[in-house]
């Protein structure tokens, strides 16, 4: 397994229109979301062997996104379900900058113990803030990510945080992931709702700096990447691909 992604398999059900709030959206559409499984399928189109550790509803919506990571050659696995929770919803305005949403979270929060064998079969274990905000979720994926590190496999953490889906605000997990040097990614959105204010790119890459990674990454959307690793410190730059709309 190249990477093992631990976290949320979801339903986001983004708005047909360009909308600043939810309230003013009056259609959505239904999509397979979750950051982890996003990451699988990506890997998966380039060629690598990810296998995706999740948890739904017992119902039609889990049914749907289950089947839509399948069609792209992702195993079902270790996707367990849910008789008490439903699957997990995200509403989401769509936009040309950061979205407004509400996530109605559910199954995702009961992710169980990851397989010992899984990990020992793993070059690295990835998952995400989003995943880490709620328990027994939280403690599953850390206790992972510590067997992962006392057997000299590689972490990897999106940090995609977001105060609305904390009950507390992330600080000691966030510290508790560094001890591992993880690869790290956050955007700027991320960065400045961590920190509770606006920071410019080149203050969020200070701030970078100053933790423990063996690989971080600063996604800055349109304004493209960058990122640097614990033999070189010095920050290099990747423009962004344009895109059309």
């Amino acid at each position: 397994i190249d990477v093992l992604a631990i976290g949320e398999l979801l339903a986001d059900v983004i708005s047909e229109q360009y909308v600043s709030s939810l309230a003013d959206a009056a259609t959505f559409r239904l999509y397979q979301g979750g950051s982890p499984a996003n990451v699988c399928a990506n890997l998966k189109w380039m060629g690598d062997n990810p296998v995706m550790v999740s948890c739904v509803g017992d119902d039609s919506i889990g049914n749907l996104i289950v089947d839509s990571i399948k069609k792209l050659g992702l195993s079902d696995t270790y996707i367990s379900r849910s008789s008490t929770y439903p699957t997990t919803i995200v509403m989401v305005g769509r936009s040309q900058g950061t979205p407004d949403f509400v996530a109605y979270r559910m199954a995702d929060t009961q992710i169980g113990p990851i397989h010992r064998t899984l990990i020992e079969q793993s070059s690295i274990l990835h998952s995400c803030a989003f995943a880490l905000s709620r328990n027994p979720a939280r403690l599953n994926i850390l206790t992972a990510f510590d067997q992962a590190a006392g057997m000299g496999k590689k972490i990897s953490i999106d940090w995609n945080f977001a105060p609305s889906i904390w009950q507390d605000d992330g600080k000691l997990i966030f510290t508790r992931i560094c001890e591992n040097r993880p690869l790290l990614k956050m955007s700027m959105d991320d960065i400045e709702r961590f920190l509770g204010k606006q920071v410019s790119a080149e203050e969020a890459r200070n701030y970078l700096s100053t933790l423990t990674t063996t690989v971080t990454c600063l996604t800055c959307g349109k304004d493209g990447v960058w990122y640097s690793d614990s033999n070189d410190t010095s920050w290099k730059f990747m423009p962004a691909i344009p895109v059309a709309e």
